[in-house]
Formats: C-alpha cells, structure tokens, sequence
C-alpha cells in the first residue's frame, strides 16, 4: 500500500488527467460528439442574436410552403385513389392591412384596412406567410375584424396532411393551438403538418396551419395534440382577404 501511495503522489496527476481523455474519447465514440455538439449550442445560444422580423417572416413562409408540398403530396395520392376528388385551391383574394391590434386582446383579433367598399363581407377567411390566420366576423365600410385562429372560443375542423386523420383545433390564447382527434388511435408524429379539412363548415379544405409539436395519445376523451401555428401573429402587418365556405347547414362545434 505504501508503494500504491507513493505511485499515486508522484503519478496520480497524469494518471487522472489519461483518465479523463480516455473518458471523453468513449464517451464521444459512443455519442457520435453529440455531447459535444450540444455543449457547444447551450454555450454560444446567450451570444447569438434575436432573429429580425424579416426573418421570422421568411421562416414563417418557408413552413408554409414546405407544408403545402406536403399537402400537395397527400392530395396528389388521393387523386389516384378518389375518382370524385375535387380541387381545394383557394383563390386570390384582397390584400389588407393590419391597422389594429390591441393590447387586451392580442390573440384574439385584429382590424384590417379593408371593409365593405372594397367587397369584404363576414366569413371571408385571412391567410397571411405562414397559412390561416382566422375569419371575418365584422364589417364596416372601411375595416373588418378578423377573429384569430389562437382565440381560445375558435374551432376549426382541421387534419393531419401525412395520415388525414381528422379533428378539430382551438385557440389557446397564444401561438399554439390543441388539436383534437376523432379517432382514439390516429397515425400521428411530431412535425407532420396540420391543414384545414372539409370537416370545416367556413374554410376550404387544404390550408396550412401548422405543425405538431407535442402529443398526448392518453388523454381523455380522445388523443390530443399541441400545435404551433405556422402563421407568426405577433408580426402581421397584413393579410390575405378571400371568400370562405357559407354553409349549407347549421355549424356544430367546428368552424
């Protein structure tokens, strides 16, 4: 043991110090540097800069776009499938500004530059980078108020692009919104896209909505599923105005 001592005090410094790199190497062998890669991230993420409303913009319409593929892509199999598949492109429509946002209800609506003179009428729909903002619930000659997507009193009959199993969304008074399933076991992942469905009494089918971010198959009385909306409201600073569905029967609970 007096010899062991003796070792350790006068070696016990570099004998630590192979330890330790010998542990890193295994470590990053066995992880593929993913430690190291995620060391990396948290130490220079407080130095990195707040992305600028451009950006954030830009991004919004990137997932736009790469969800409308996504569409594009479900809609195109189910052509070859449905013989009476009908086309659920919305048409172009009004642009309108956003000249109204209020601070007590942030996430509930906002006004828009355009009204009645310029053809507005209630239950147009609002799109804007990013897919579906909300529906017209107001007009004056001049403006109209738009109910958001994220108001928590908003349903909206909306399905999964990748599996089409269908639900329903509501507001939560922020940039996510709770998607609901019909079905108690629905295919369903993390990042599949979410548009409107024709479930929806006042929208046209095939709109973006956003994404899936967190899923809960245990709750109850059905699976449930956050989604972030794709549209950045905190940025808006205009939107599309079209015609939406006027439906031919009483709406029940989804819009």
């Amino acid at each position: 043991m007096a010899i062991l001592r003796r070792w350790l005090n006068r070696h016990g410094l570099y004998a630590g110090l192979i330890g330790i790199a010998v542990g890193t190497a295994w470590v990053v062998r066995q992880t593929q540097g993913a430690v190291i890669l995620d060391a990396y991230y948290t130490l220079v993420a407080p130095f990195q800069r707040m992305p600028t409303q451009e950006q954030v913009l830009t991004n919004a319409r990137v997932k736009e776009l790469q969800g409308q593929i996504a569409e594009l892509e479900s809609q195109t199999q189910r052509l070859q499938e449905l013989l009476d598949y009908r086309s659920t492109k919305v048409p172009q429509g009004i642009v309108a500004p956003v000249i109204g946002h209020g601070a007590d209800h942030w996430w509930q609506q906002i006004t828009v530059g355009r009204g009645r003179r310029d053809g507005i009428q209630v239950g147009y729909i609002a799109t804007a980078p990013g897919g579906l903002v909300g529906r017209v619930v107001q007009v004056t000659n001049s403006t109209s108020r738009v109910l958001l997507l994220s108001d928590a009193s908003h349903r909206v009959g909306v399905m999964v692009s990748r599996s089409r199993h269908m639900g329903y969304l509501r507001g939560q008074t922020s940039n996510r919104a709770v998607f609901q399933f019909f079905e108690k076991a629905p295919s369903i992942r993390r990042g599949d896209v979410v548009v409107t469905s024709s479930y929806s009494n006042h929208y046209p089918a095939g709109i973006v909505v956003g994404t899936i971010e967190s899923i809960d198959l245990n709750k109850s009385p059905s699976p449930e599923a956050v989604v972030q909306l794709s549209v950045p409201i905190t940025y808006l600073e205009w939107v599309v105005l079209q015609p939406g569905i006027q439906p031919d029967r009483p709406s029940a609970n989804n819009e």
